[in-house]
């Protein structure tokens, strides 16, 4: 999760603030306003919810600050800018503090289809409505509560766990799937694609099986993690993640339905 990344994180000058340029302000506005359409079409109320209740700009990048005083005042949360990847500890660390890492630079137009790392449009557009709501607000710090007691070697495991629901969960409301993901949220071509492919194979929320799922970061998911009902997210919190990782290390993880990622030569 601390791999190289191509983008410079943006520092936040003496007063908090930190500075975009026109161009990046630009990337910003195209980006929202492509995606808004997607989002309303075929994200979940929970997401859809949260977007209402944080009320972002559309012509501007939105300063961490700002986003903060409104997850402060439902949730307890905040937002620390931060590079663009960092490692595992830290990121459960500040998970358990109800302290959310967001990249602060924003892509370039080079990638503006399509960009490996995180970055500022995926990290306040895809994450922070769901953490306007308490509920998913406190799944993501029992997340980062069970990797505060996990040992290096467990810490992929887990994560799994943060990456098919937070990031690319689905969810069914009156019998249609929704997205509920974070990941899912801010890509204009994943969204529909795990929503409506029938290439997609949709499987029944259990926290062991996903523990046990590989993936990758650089395709779209061939597997998502449908909950019948949002509530099963909650209860997972409340279960023992760790001796759930400890049972899915016994396990073994499944085969993974997706070629091996390639190695840069």
């Amino acid at each position: 999760m601390s791999k190289k990344s191509a983008y410079e994180a943006k520092t936040p000058g003496p007063d908090g603030t930190i500075h975009y340029t026109g161009a990046e302000h630009a990337v910003w506005r195209d980006l929202i306003a492509r995606q808004l359409p997607n989002v309303r079409k075929f994200a979940a109320e929970p997401y859809l919810e949260g977007l209402g209740r944080l009320a972002l700009p559309g012509d501007r990048v939105p300063q961490t600050a700002e986003v903060s005083e409104v997850l402060r005042g439902l949730t307890g949360w905040r937002v620390e800018p931060v590079p663009a990847l960092i490692g595992f500890g830290r990121f459960f660390r500040m998970l358990s503090e109800r302290r959310f890492p967001a990249a602060s630079f924003i892509r370039s137009r080079r990638d503006f289809d399509y960009i490996k790392e995180p970055d500022i449009f995926h990290e306040i557009f895809g994450h922070t409505p769901l953490l306007t709501d308490p509920r998913f607000a406190g799944f993501s710090q029992a997340i980062g509560a069970a990797g505060l007691r996990a040992e290096p070697k467990d810490y992929p495991w887990l994560i799994r766990l943060y990456w098919f629901t937070i990031e690319f969960g689905l969810t069914r409301e009156k019998g249609q799937i929704r997205a509920l993901g974070s990941g899912l949220a801010s890509s204009p071509t994943e969204l529909p694609w795990s929503v409506t492919s029938p290439d997609a194979i949709r499987r029944p929320f259990d926290v062991i099986d996903i523990l046990r799922t590989p993936y990758r970061i650089d395709i779209h998911q061939p597997i998502y993690f449908v909950l019948e009902c949002v509530d099963d997210l909650f209860a997972a919190a409340e279960r023992d993640l760790l001796a759930d990782v400890h049972d899915a290390q016994s396990r073994g993880l499944f085969g993974p339905v997706f070629e091996p990622a390639r190695k840069a030569s």
